[in-house]
């Protein structure tokens, strides 16, 4: 029979690592915090940072949602994303515009400004993670988006890749 000794680590304990812990937890830990500082300097041009930059994201990046559907996505709350709605229109990001198949409801639509500004503020966010990963060779950052890539849709096949950073990042909270 074989015995598994735990691998020594290269890491000291006083970094929230040990041969006895979890590596993935504390390493997952370490690169979401640093990941969400840096993607809030990214948007910080934003109304509303992070928060904004889902809401832009989201209705840039998929069909035109309605305005509740795209609260219940994010995980905000309807009466606040009225308001981040009205902020992001009245800086000219995006529009609402009737359901031709439902007049009672509302599409909300990016502008041509809107999506100049997300692609700014993507290629912000693109380069913070860089940044972040720069400590590893270019491919091994390929090869690392990848398998978490991987392994976060087997995880939660079918989950709403939008909706799954807002939550992680705290951003579901009404504000």
């Amino acid at each position: 029979m074989t015995t598994l000794e735990p691998a020594e680590s290269t890491t000291s304990s006083s970094q929230g690592s040990s041969s006895h812990g979890s590596v993935l937890g504390w390493s997952l830990t370490v690169l979401l915090r640093e990941w969400s500082a840096r993607v809030e300097e990214a948007s910080r041009d934003l109304p509303h940072g992070v928060r904004g930059y889902q809401v832009l994201s989201a209705v840039v990046h998929d069909a035109p949602p309605t305005q509740a559907a795209l609260a219940a996505r994010l995980g905000i709350d309807r009466t606040v994303m009225t308001y981040l709605l009205d902020k992001f229109e009245g800086c000219d990001l995006l529009e609402r515009r009737q359901d031709p198949s439902d007049r009672r409801a509302r599409r909300i639509v990016p502008t041509d400004h809107g999506r100049r500004v997300l692609a700014e503020v993507d290629a912000r966010v693109a380069q913070a993670e860089e940044e972040l990963l720069s400590t590893l060779p270019p491919e091994d950052r390929r090869v690392l988006r990848a398998l978490l890539e991987h392994a976060a849709t087997g995880a939660a096949p079918g989950e709403d890749r939008c909706a799954a950073v807002a939550r992680s990042a705290g951003l579901t909270q009404e504000a």
